[in-house]
């Protein structure tokens, strides 16, 4: 049975500097970097995991610059599980380590590591991170490939250790939400008084949902991106999950929603990323009404046809777009917008001819198009 969310059970980690900036063509200059941190602080996402230490001097400055932008105890700094990547990583005045380790055959084979080593190898790096942070975490990587009673005991492992939390990694985006769950499971059962943390890629589209239904299976936190920025198809959206959680569970709290239209545009600005038009929460076409019914219905009750408005998440309420589907309540809101008032049979008959226009140009129409047609007709 999925457990009922509250504030208290959820935790979010952004990695919008971390696996964000591994999107191909993003790079974070030093100074974005710090002011999307700073953003982040201040919409109230409590961690950040930022850069990989093993990237060199240059990449650990960065980490640095980061972690005295907003204080070091709110960053983490993500390593492969080798005793190489954790040296890199205790250059870095950060709280936290996350430790990645290929839990699948496959990823096994292909690092030339094997189930027996990677065990091996977990005890010890784990053991070491210890001495050196605060907080140690451990990624299962490509854990929805892993054979689950693999999986099980590799997070049994950790626990022992002393991983204050691990992470189910769907690093290439496999799974369906329904899958989750089950997917999880092996990992709550070992390790149930450890914190468990999914990441989700969005291959198949799915990474807002699966992550949706891991805190519905019992995962205390998740990883998240602003925008979903990330490798191949991008990660679980930061907006769109906050959201989700709020509108279909109820969780409030989590981050300000108010901030994150404006932490949305500063990393598509960024990130050279711009946002797609309809873009769930954040994209300028996620509010646009256009159909008459539709218009008519928002005039009588905001709510008719949103889950929720733009001043949620810090948009301003678009005007009703003008086009192929415009109805007279539409056309009469415009040209009052403009101090012009019509009846509602005028209205009526210039959303006809608006309807006609826009279909003949390809085009909508502006308002004051809109009202060169009302001139035209009285002319």
């Amino acid at each position: 049975m999925a457990m009922k969310m509250t504030r208290k059970h959820l935790w979010l980690v952004d990695t919008t500097l971390r696996d964000g900036a591994q999107a191909a063509g993003v790079v974070f200059t030093r100074s974005a970097r710090i002011a999307i941190a700073r953003r982040l602080v201040d919409a109230g996402v409590p961690e950040l995991e930022v850069g990989v230490p093993a990237a060199g001097a240059e990449e650990i400055a960065d980490i640095a610059a980061v972690a005295a932008a907003i204080g070091g105890e709110r960053v983490v700094s993500w390593c492969r599980g080798t005793p190489g990547d954790l040296a890199a990583a205790g250059e870095c005045p950060v709280g936290a380590v996350h430790l990645s380790f290929p839990v699948s055959d496959r990823q096994q084979r292909v690092w030339r590591r094997d189930r027996a080593g990677v065990l091996r190898d977990l005890h010890a790096v784990v053991t070491a991170a210890r001495a050196r942070f605060g907080r140690v975490y451990v990624g299962a990587q490509d854990a929805s490939r892993a054979d689950p009673a693999y999986l099980g005991e590799f997070a049994g492992n950790a626990a022992a250790a002393g991983a204050a939390r691990i992470r189910y990694a769907d690093t290439v985006g496999r799974l369906a939400p329904g899958q989750v769950a089950a997917a999880l499971a092996p990992l709550l059962r070992a390790a149930p008084a450890t914190e468990i943390e999914f990441h989700a890629h969005n291959d198949l589209g799915l990474a807002t949902a699966n992550t949706l239904a891991a805190f519905e299976a019992g995962a205390h936190a998740a990883s998240v991106t602003v925008n979903g920025l990330g490798e191949r198809a991008g990660n679980a959206a930061l907006e769109e999950a906050v959201v989700a959680l709020r509108v279909a569970h109820g969780v409030e709290g989590l981050v300000d929603c108010g901030r994150l239209a404006a932490l949305s545009d500063l990393v598509a600005r960024e990130a050279g990323r711009p946002l797609p038009l309809q873009k769930a929460v954040v994209g300028a076409a996620a509010f646009l009404h256009a159909s008459g019914i539709h218009c008519a219905g928002q005039l009588r009750d905001e709510q008719c046809y949103e889950a929720f408005g733009p001043a949620l998440v810090g948009r301003d309420r678009p005007a009703f777009v003008l086009g192929g589907q415009t109805g007279g309540a539409a056309v009469r809101a415009a040209l009052q917008a403009l101090g012009v008032e019509v009846d509602d049979g005028v209205a009526r008959q210039l959303a006809r001819e608006v309807r006609r226009v826009c279909r003949e140009l390809g085009r909508d129409l502006e308002p004051g198009e809109v009202r060169q047609l009302l001139a035209h007709r009285a002319a």
